[in-house]
């Protein structure tokens, strides 16, 4: 059974971009977020942070390429994907150790933060 989970915070530092061996020796580009996720409630005219935490997003294909050519730390997002729990054995004490990723669908920014937009010419998707 799937999930979906649909957020909006900062990024914590600049995206890091990848590129992977997948299935069959293609590469395939991915980019690495870290984001916190915090959760603004209103409190009389003005919003208040009642807590929040910090979550890793995969970003895939070109889409993420794109987001690790453009991002940068503080960055406000909207991130919509499902989550994943990754799992894998420490290389120095082989101790089991498992963390909960975002893969996300998408990725896009606040414009309330964003000053000026440039575009490029259409490209196929």
């Amino acid at each position: 059974m799937g999930n979906r989970f649909e957020g909006r915070g900062n990024l914590g530092n600049d995206p890091v971009l990848k590129f992977v061996e997948v299935a069959g020796g293609e590469k395939r580009a991915v980019c690495e977020l870290r984001v916190y996720f915090d959760r603004q409630v209103k409190d009389g005219d003005n919003w208040k942070e009642q807590g929040g935490f910090w979550l890793n997003v995969s970003y895939w294909g070109k889409r993420g390429e794109q987001a690790g050519k453009l991002l940068v730390k503080g960055c406000r997002v909207s991130v919509v994907g499902m989550l994943v729990q990754e799992s894998w054995a420490d290389k120095e004490t082989g101790e089991e150790k498992s963390r909960l990723v975002l893969e996300a669908d998408s990725v896009d920014l606040d414009l309330l933060r964003v000053e000026s937009v440039r575009f490029v010419e259409k490209q196929a998707a």
